[in-house]
């Protein structure tokens, strides 16, 4: 998996900061103060999405309501996920990332280990 095109990436940006189901004419609305685009350029964009499995959509009226399939949280591990597989060395990958981290980021890793390793205790 590759990550999010530009328009793909704002697209789904405004859908999930959303939160709620919406139609191409008003994530459009949302993307025209920084951009130029023509309605079908979104429109074709926001089918793609759906034909991928991004997005659901369902009919309102003659348009449609599109809503995200996952959250922003979980498209990101998935995209950490593939760097992971694609890294030669995935452990030196990770060590290489986690020197990257902030202080706060660290603590936060090893919160949610901690919490993954409390749910795995438990089966």
């Amino acid at each position: 998996m590759r990550g999010f095109g530009d328009l793909e990436s704002a697209i789904m940006d405004r859908l999930w900061a959303r939160g709620e189901p919406a139609t191409v004419r008003e994530v459009l609305t949302d993307l025209r103060p920084g951009r130029e685009l023509a309605y079908n350029t979104v429109l074709t964009v926001m089918d793609n999405l759906y034909k991928k499995g991004w997005l659901d959509r369902e009919p309102d009226g003659r348009a449609h309501r599109f809503t995200p399939t996952t959250s922003r949280e979980e498209y990101g591990a998935r995209l950490m996920r593939d760097a992971l597989d694609e890294a030669g060395d995935p452990a030196h990958a990770l060590v290489s990332f986690i020197g990257q981290m902030s202080t706060e980021e660290t603590a936060a890793l090893r919160a949610a280990l901690r919490a993954y390793e409390r749910k795995n205790s438990r089966r």
